[in-house]
């Protein structure tokens, strides 16, 4: 079977377990930066490995004769055309649930360092003003997160984990889902008044048609006066100027970023011009939640165990297309 692959080779061969990669494989890599749609054609791959932050386009799909699967390095899948594939009966899968546990420590981590205004006072001590950002905290007050109620939107293996670890918290967890999850011992709550009742709204769900600038004006608007926003989805949920502006207004009392759009992120990003004031209200990480070295192990364990289940005739684990 002859595989091509859009991934980091030097990241493949460190975190691929011994053994999976069959002998029989061809393994043709493409490099890591953009690619033409030509070059992937011309390999004639029966599968196609791909980063998803890399497109894998209709004309990919269907000019590839020999094409039967592609697999996603990680959970997202959203810049594949899942349209074109299966109309060519080609799955596509993901790596759903490898990066759960990763993800949930860096919306914890967002959490935490909004709470506690960690950007701000970790500037202030740089600037040896220790006592004055003190002061500050000893006025104002900082929260617990165990006071907070958050609210959880998608309640999938990166939601559940994220709820899981807030119970160790003793934080009161809620969430909301198009479908109640069974045996589930959080209360699920319609989105409005998810919005409406939760301290913080914690954002675990793909990027979609459906989902695409989710967090708008009007959904910010239903939110609790001073609520905090963590995203470490999709940057594509929200509506970036919405929540510029909210945070401008004191509307949103803050916000964990994980992930903005487009990326790579562009100097005329409106989050980058935010006044100082309120950056110090928002924390942002360069997209990292899931690549630890954690999930990267977990990544390709599933990548290779799915290969060789096509090359098997057996059916993919974690298919996203419907087929």
């Amino acid at each position: 079977m002859k595989i091509a692959v859009r991934v980091n080779k030097d990241n493949l061969e460190r975190y691929t377990p011994p053994g999976l990669i069959r002998d029989s494989w061809e393994l043709v890599h493409l490099g890591n930066g953009p690619i033409d749609d030509a070059d992937i054609i011309a390999t004639g791959a029966d599968a196609i490995l791909a980063d998803p932050m890399s497109a894998v386009s209709a004309q990919v799909i269907t000019s590839m004769q020999n094409l039967r699967f592609i697999q996603s390095q990680g959970v997202g899948f959203n810049l594949f055309d899942l349209d074109a594939a299966a109309k060519a009966g080609v799955p596509v899968a993901n790596c759903a649930g490898a990066n759960a546990t990763a993800v949930a420590e860096q919306a914890i981590l967002l959490m935490l360092a909004v709470l506690r205004n960690f950007k701000e006072n970790d500037a202030m001590v740089y600037a040896a003003k220790q006592i004055e950002a003190k002061t500050r905290c000893f006025e104002n007050g900082l929260n617990d997160l165990g006071d907070c109620h958050v609210g959880i939107v998608g309640l999938g293996a990166i939601g559940r984990a994220t709820a899981e670890r807030l119970d160790a918290f003793g934080t009161r967890v809620s969430y909301y889902s198009r479908h109640r999850v069974e045996n589930c011992k959080w209360p699920l709550l319609p989105l409005d008044e998810l919005y409406r009742t939760c301290d913080i709204i914690s954002l675990h769900v793909p990027s979609t048609p459906e989902t695409l600038n989710m967090i708008s004006e009007d959904a910010i608007k239903r939110m609790k006066p001073g609520a905090i926003l963590i995203n470490t989805a999709r940057g594509e949920l929200v509506d970036q100027n919405a929540l510029c502006r909210a945070l401008t207004d004191g509307r949103l009392g803050g916000a964990g970023l994980d992930t903005l759009t487009p990326e790579p992120v562009r100097p005329d990003n409106p989050i980058l011009a935010l006044p100082e004031h309120v950056r110090n209200k928002v924390a942002l990480s360069p997209h990292i939640g899931g690549i630890t070295t954690g999930s990267f192990y977990r990544y390709f364990s599933t990548i290779w165990r799915n290969m060789a289940r096509v090359e098997d005739g057996e059916r993919p684990l974690n298919i996203v297309n419907g087929l």
